[in-house]
């Protein structure tokens, strides 16, 4: 029985001026798989908490919160006020708080990914890769 990476290997068969080779990927190692997906968990997070913190500058900057308290005010008699819950130790502390959760999340889903790779490889046989040297 052939399969379609069996015929894409004899099609590849011409001669060329560089090298090719095809290779078949059928494991990912689960802690590589694991440090690699904290490695960019970290930089997700790095991300998400200046991100934060340039979005809260831009909108205390702009008064977005002043005219937000004067809307709300109007409602409560000056009792709510939005400044009161927006400040930015808490927009830091709530920008920690999602950099962490993703943290876990993306690195869990990293390990999961590749142990439903590898169990997917034994019904696939495999992802069919082609490298040349120029």
């Amino acid at each position: 029985m052939s399969t379609v990476a069996d015929k894409l290997a004899r099609k590849s068969s011409s001669k060329t001026s560089a090298k090719q080779v095809r290779l078949r990927l059928v494991y990912v190692d689960f802690w590589s798989a694991v440090k690699l997906s904290f490695l960019a968990a970290i930089a997700l997070a790095i991300v998400t908490v200046v991100s934060f913190v340039l979005i809260y500058l831009v909108v205390q900057t702009t008064g977005l919160i002043d005219r937000a308290d004067e809307f709300f005010g109007s409602f409560s008699d000056g009792n709510f006020l939005l400044s009161q819950f927006v400040s930015l130790p808490q927009v830091l502390a709530f920008a920690a708080v999602v950099a962490i959760l993703n943290l876990v999340v993306v690195t869990v889903l990293g390990a999961v990914t590749a142990g439903i790779y590898n169990l997917a490889v034994k019904v696939t046989g495999g992802l069919l890769v082609g490298f040349t040297s120029n």
